[in-house]
């Protein structure tokens, strides 16, 4: 049998799976969340790296651009300028 992953042994994935089946639904929401935040801040951080002269707004508006369309961030950039005034 193969595991999902590379990285991670058949008895260490089994042991994952069998905690996750048994954790309750509000601990398997709480472990996505806390994913989902770790995956957003290692994007952020990403775009940081790459453009470090931008400031925290524009990474921001990069992220949205990247991840939810060049529209969406337009709209964003829009709103926060008109929030400026």
């Amino acid at each position: 049998m193969r595991t999902q992953s590379e990285d991670t042994s058949l008895q260490a994935e089994r042991v994952q799976i069998e905690l996750l089946r048994n954790a309750s639904v509000a601990r398997r929401a709480a472990t996505a969340f806390s994913l989902t935040q770790t995956v957003v801040e290692l994007a952020r951080q990403a775009i940081r790296r790459r453009h470090p002269e931008l400031s925290e707004q524009e990474v921001l508006l990069r992220f949205v651009a990247l991840h939810y369309g060049p529209d969406l961030a337009e709209k964003l950039r829009a709103d926060l300028d008109r929030r400026r005034q």
